[in-house]
């Protein structure tokens, strides 16, 4: 079997603020959970890696490790604006496929080279790109943290968001996040 690469952020696994849930179409956090779950199972495979780009879980730890545990895949966490050390330590122990890139203090991003691309992964939207014509540019920034429903927001065009909430409660994988960029350029030529 091919492992996928797939990519995501904000899973906020035991956050119960309705401004988090609401958004993504939710009553309480209980079933987004459950959703999120499910969505992932359901294209992430047992063998697969996810880059988590970070905010996995706030204030009810021990039921987001519960719910951790039933996700498919290796995760390679980087750091997001919520994630302390003591919750880094606490979920990496309690879930040995979860992995922090790095050190504690080096883990904010990185780059993956695929090929002819490179993404620059990071919990915040970054502005990266070495060219002005969007269709040259070499590398591509991949985030969260915005909550934003719209894969292309913050900054230009080669920003994409991978959050829950850009789509819809699933992980996206490498394959679509190039296939959306090469069909984005090809729109506007």
């Amino acid at each position: 079997m091919i492992e996928v690469i797939w990519f995501t952020s904000d899973l906020h696994f035991g956050h119960n603020k309705p401004f988090l849930f609401e958004p993504r179409g939710f009553t309480e956090q209980w079933s987004m959970m459950s959703t999120i779950i499910q969505n992932w199972n359901s294209v992430v495979q047992p063998n697969d890696t996810v880059y988590n780009l970070g905010d996995i879980a706030l204030t009810d730890i021990n039921s987001a490790i519960t719910f951790l545990h039933t996700l498919n895949g290796n995760q390679i966490w980087l750091r997001g604006n919520h994630d302390t050390d003591n919750k880094i330590t606490l979920i990496t122990q309690e879930c040995p496929r979860i992995k922090l890139l790095a050190g504690l203090e080096s883990s904010y991003a990185t780059v993956l080279k695929d090929g002819k691309w490179r993404f620059y992964l990071s919990h915040y939207p970054t502005k990266v790109g070495n060219y002005d014509d969007k269709a040259l540019c070499k590398t591509w920034c991949l985030c969260g943290h915005t909550h934003t429903q719209d894969k292309w927001h913050d900054f230009s065009d080669n920003c994409y968001h991978v959050e829950m909430d850009a789509h819809n409660c699933y992980p996206v994988s490498i394959d679509q996040i190039k296939e959306d960029i090469r069909n984005k350029h090809l729109t506007k030529t």
